[in-house]
């Protein structure tokens, strides 16, 4: 079965948008989407989670404009959005829309929040959904039994929502690697979407998920290529302090790509995007010139001699796939 992914290598992520650590306004998120679909971007995701449907209400709002079949869109399920006038937090997200978030990831939840997104979009058609944090990053240890419940109802939902023709594709979109071996092993996911999971400074998918995604055609959309900031010269990695060795490391890397006159930045965003099972990345970006500045990264050279002297000096595997 030929399996749907959607188009790369760059994609629009939009947990910034729903005000992810800090306010958005209006037309700052206008701006940002509108500068994606200019610099070439066709693959869009977002996700209820997102500022408690801000993000969803944005992406519509802009996306609308455009002819349906020109782009691709994905969301989330496994949070419902409930009114609720006390405008409950919802973090990391800052001033999202007045609705609590409740987690379920059953058979109805995943059918109402496939209506519900639609309705929040604006539109009548979404291409893949991820079913989202089913992993023990956001769930702890409930998250083999979630796993569970997300297997005989969410991943069912989708399933049938596929087969119907209502998406044309769904997998997880998680932070960790085991339950997309999971799923693997249980169900029939067309595509993951994984953030931290593999990029220049850490690539645990490298090992065992993305073998079995290439022998089952399964492909994937790799979130969080700067690291949450640490590639990008920020402190942070994994949305916290960045430890130490983390820091010697991506100060190594720094220095490799100094000497052959590459931005490390570039490097980043080219080596997660250079593995045959990736569909497309998806870096963070709150404003209209990150949008355009990732894009002309994507697009900077960067020698081989940098490729060859990271493996040399074992600060990427051996077997990781780079440009060219």
């Amino acid at each position: 079965m030929a399996r749907f992914s959607p188009p790369g290598p760059l994609g629009f992520g939009g947990a910034p948008l729903g005000n992810m650590f800090d306010v958005v306004d209006e037309e700052t998120a206008a701006a940002a989407l509108a500068a994606a679909w200019e610099t070439g971007v066709r693959y869009f995701d977002t996700a209820p989670h997102y500022g408690s449907g801000l993000s969803e209400h944005r992406f519509g709002a802009v996306l609308r404009r455009a002819p349906r079949d020109a782009f691709v869109l994905s969301t989330k399920v496994g949070r419902l959005l409930r009114p609720d006038r006390t405008r409950p937090e919802n973090p990391p997200f800052v001033e999202g829309l007045p609705f609590r978030v409740e987690p379920d990831y059953s058979y109805d939840a995943t059918m109402r929040s496939i209506e519900d997104s639609c309705q929040r979009l604006g539109l009548a058609q979404i291409d893949i959904a991820f079913v989202h944090d089913l992993a023990a990053d956001h769930l702890g240890d409930a998250w083999e039994e979630q796993f569970e419940v997300a297997q005989a109802g969410a991943f069912r939902a989708l399933t049938a929502l596929r087969e119907q023709g209502v998406i044309r594709g769904w997998g997880l979109g998680v932070n960790l690697t085991e339950p997309c071996i999971r799923a693997l092993e249980r169900a029939d996911p067309d595509v993951f979407l994984l953030a931290g999971r593999y990029s220049l400074l850490n690539q645990p998918a490298l090992e065992r998920l993305f073998p079995m995604c290439g022998a089952r055609g399964v492909h994937v959309v790799v979130g969080g290529p700067y690291n949450s900031g640490l590639l990008a010269g920020g402190r942070t990695f994994e949305y916290q302090e960045a430890p130490p060795d983390m820091i010697a490391k991506r100060d190594r890397i720094a220095a490799v790509c100094e000497r052959h006159g590459a931005d490390m930045r570039a490097a980043a965003l080219q080596f997660c995007a250079a593995h045959p099972v990736v569909a497309a990345i998806i870096p963070g970006a709150k404003r209209a010139e990150k949008v355009k500045e990732n894009a002309r990264l994507m697009a900077a050279t960067v020698p081989s001699a940098v490729w060859d002297e990271l493996r040399q000096a074992q600060l990427i595997p051996a077997d990781a796939p780079t440009p060219g």
